[in-house]
């Protein structure tokens, strides 16, 4: 076969099967051939019989909870860099969706997001930063898809109760709310609106949120439901022709690939709406391969959003480095490109919302899967991934063993496709670095004289993308700065006239919201603080702490000194304490052990080793009332702690109960 070649085909062949050996010492690329005798088992792409399901994109979660909280702190360009990775068409992971968090006052995994509206007449659009992102997004890709999604409520809304369907037309307005004020304060069209994040769903909330929607104009606003398990949602949008034709998607969380026969009937797209949330190691990025393509294969959904979008949280919280890229030092400025970005650039870079699969889609003989899509104007993408079942493991479901190995896989183009004269190919290899490739550019394909066929040689761990587009491209920047340890010595006095985001820097909140706030009545030192905001208990999504915390500093400190002003205005019942070595956060935030020093309005303290004060070490009296600042400091040394004066934190500051409290001047000052 070779010696019918025309010469200009043999040397893109010999090109293809060598273009990606970078250095000495590296493996080839595999063979790419021109196909001029095409076996039977061919696997035929073909849009004559019509195309399959419109794609609706490749995204991922911000939030769920306060995963991208320290990357509003990196200072430029390397928040800009980090952006352009993530939302830049043609340059990294150039995503089509965002999901972003609706911000409800409660922890939600790795910390608490600000609600817009604390209380029943309280509205601010500035809190948080997940406006920020949105905009962010969007400036890179103004086509970007935008979702928003509630995981905890603010308190009011349950009337007493840890539930948001008390009052349906109460908690449809607080939802229409953050999607006005997204359009009035910030210019963003939100696209998807979900409904609680796996948890229980209310049918009739649901048909009261779209016409709430109605009312207020908002008919382009598409509802997605219910962001759980495909039951029992499915079974219910049959029985019920209502709900039926209010919700636009039935959103899965790790689905596992494979959907459910009521989905289905249903005939509403179908989406894995949260998936991946593994190590962004090569295992990671083998996990998000083979589920973009077999989300589709076997269970049809025409989107896949990863949680999530950044892993920018102290690691030491619950799903570390969970993200598809690693942002988590603003104090260095260091970040990481992880494996996942290429994963997923093989499909978004060479794909848009609106596209179809093809028909002809499915699963290679030897292991391994391949999709095609196309945009119906002649453009035609191929994604072939052969992952191993050890490198592509996902943190959740469990993946039954399959077996892949080393195979020729021979493609014949067919229909409107059959005259594509050139594709353009991409590649990805998982491993060990010394045979590690990341979506690195090979030399084309020619096929005007192979009849539309072409032969792949496939080895474990691959991935390719085969194109009529030549808009790809692998983006750069200079290297961030080298990773750094939070630094030794750290103080914060909180002198910000009109703050840009409404948290201080690297303060993580854990349960309660830390805010910016100006003291008008104290025109001294103290006029600047950061105050606890919230006076109750909000519609909780995990188990939050009886008590208020926000996080900062680095988790292996052990010898330190932290000092901090501190005011309670909550006479009798308030109070305030501080904490150091303690060491858990996120969703278990509730049984941290640590060092706790309490002081109280009432006049009384405690030492106890776990935020739940059930270990105590101490107790006693101390001058200490409401509406007064006291100075708090805490030394520890070696294994016992001292108490200087009051006390402050190492890693954690924290506020007692659900009442207001103030900080102000802190400084943090770490042996090691």
């Amino acid at each position: 076969m070779a010696e019918r070649l025309p010469q200009a085909s043999r040397q893109r062949r010999g090109k293809a099967m060598t273009a990606a050996a970078g250095s000495a010492g590296r493996a080839a690329v595999p063979l790419l051939l021109c196909a001029l005798l095409v076996p039977g088992g061919a696997y035929v792409l073909d849009d004559s019989d019509g195309l399959g399901r419109e794609f609706d994109g490749i995204g991922a979660v911000s939030g769920g909870g306060a995963t991208s909280r320290l990357l509003v702190n990196y200072p430029e360009p390397y928040r800009s860099q980090i952006l352009d990775y993530l939302f830049k068409p043609n340059f990294g992971a150039s995503l089509h969706i965002l999901k972003v968090e609706i911000g409800g006052d409660g922890q939600t995994t790795d910390g608490t997001e600000p609600s817009h509206m604390h209380y029943a007449l309280d509205e601010n659009y500035f809190r948080g930063y997940e406006w920020w992102l949105m905009k962010e997004a969007k400036k890179r890709n103004p086509n970007i898809i935008l979702m928003g999604l509630p995981w905890s409520f603010p308190g009011w809304l349950g009337k007493g109760f840890n539930w948001p369907y008390v009052n349906l037309q109460l908690t449809a307005y607080y939802v229409m709310t953050w999607i006005v004020g997204a359009k009035h304060y910030h210019d963003l069209d939100i696209d998807y609106i979900g409904i609680w994040n796996e948890r229980s769903f209310d049918i009739n909330y649901i048909k009261v949120l779209r016409r709430m929607l109605n009312y207020q104009g908002l008919h382009r606003v598409k509802i997605i439901a219910s962001d759980n398990l495909w039951e029992p949602i499915s079974a219910s949008m049959l029985l019920d022709t209502e709900l039926l034709n209010v919700i636009d998607v039935i959103g899965a969380h790790y689905p596992g690939t494979r959907t459910v026969r009521d989905a289905k009937l249903t005939k509403k797209k179908l989406w894995s709406s949260e998936d991946f949330s593994t190590l962004n190691n090569d295992v990671g990025a083998g996990c998000l391969g083979r589920i973009l393509n077999q989300n589709y294969i076997n269970g049809y959904m025409t989107a896949t959003i990863a949680w999530n979008l950044v892993a920018s949280y102290y690691e030491q919280l619950p799903y570390g480095r969970c993200g598809l890229m690693t942002a988590q030092e603003p104090w260095s400025g260091h970040y990481a490109v992880e494996p996942p970005i290429w994963v997923t650039a093989h499909t978004t870079q060479f794909t848009q919302p609106g596209w179809y699969y093809l028909k002809t889609v499915g699963h290679l003989e030897k292991g391994g899967s391949y999709v095609a899509l196309t945009d119906g104007l002649g453009n035609l993408t191929i994604i072939v991934e052969t992952m191993s079942h050890k490198h592509s493991r996902c943190i959740r479901p469990f993946l039954p063993y399959f077996n892949v190995s080393h195979q020729f896989a021979t493609f014949l183009l067919k229909g409107s496709f059959s005259e594509i004269p050139e594709l353009q190919v991409w590649y990805t290899r998982l491993g060990k670095p010394s045979k590690r490739f990341l979506f690195k550019q090979l030399d084309s394909l020619w096929l005007l004289d192979s009849g539309g066929a072409f032969t792949l040689e496939l080895q474990e761990d691959e991935l390719f993308t085969l194109t009529t587009l030549t808009t790809g491209g692998k983006g750069s920047c200079p290297p961030p700065p080298e990773s750094q340890p939070f630094p030794q010595v750290y103080d914060d006095d909180f002198d910000v006239d009109y703050p840009f985001f409404s948290e201080a820097p690297n303060f993580a909140d854990q349960t309660g919201v830390f805010e910016y706030f100006t003291n008008i009545e104290d025109p001294g030192e103290h006029r600047f603080t950061l105050r606890q905001v919230l006076n109750q208990r909000p519609i909780t999504w995990a188990a939050d702490a009886y008590n208020t915390i926000s996080v900062i500093g680095d988790y292996k400190w052990s010898n330190l000194t932290v000092r901090c002003d501190v005011y309670i205005e909550t006479p009798e019942k308030g109070g305030v304490f501080i904490a150091g070595r303690v060491n858990k956060g996120g969703i278990l935030i509730r049984s941290a052990r640590g060092v706790f020093f309490w002081i109280f309005a009432n006049g009384t303290y405690k030492v106890t080793g776990d935020l739940a004060g059930w270990i105590i070490y101490a107790l006693g009296h101390v001058d200490v009332t409401a509406k007064r600042w006291y100075t708090l400091t805490l030394i520890i040394k070696k294994m016992a702690p001292s108490v200087t004066g009051l006390f402050h934190q190492t890693l954690l500051a924290l506020w007692h109960s659900w009442h207001v409290c103030h900080q102000s001047k802190s400084l943090v000052n770490s042996g090691e």
